[in-house]
């Protein structure tokens, strides 16, 4: 009867190893795509910004924003935003995350 359970238990052993194993790449490989997925859209976005003139002029205010913790709001950050909403609806992106985005470009 002991060799019998030791067996039983090593076979839950390795079937609990191998299912851990395959839904642990099966969410990696899950999460890898939708950061993948992610990060080429945000990079497609900021690809069109870095050249728009109403961006780069809100530098200065997006630093300013940032630095303050959102306390400060520049006239120039403030039309960068709205523009950069108005071209691009979808995004869902808050001031904080979008006045960084503009202090990296």
């Amino acid at each position: 009867m002991t060799a019998f359970r030791l067996f039983s238990a090593a076979a839950l052993l390795a079937l609990a190893t191998s299912a851990s194993a395959s839904s642990f790449v099966a969410t990696t490989d899950t999460l890898g795509g939708a950061l993948m997925g992610t990060s080429d859209a945000s990079s497609d976005a900021t690809s069109s910004l870095r050249d728009d003139k109403v961006v780069l002029a809100a530098h200065d205010d997006a630093a300013s924003f940032v630095a303050s913790q959102g306390a400060i709001r520049g006239v120039r950050l403030e039309a960068a935003l709205s523009h950069i909403r108005q071209h691009n609806p979808g995004l869902t992106a808050d001031d904080l995350q979008l006045a960084q985005a503009i202090l990296s470009l």
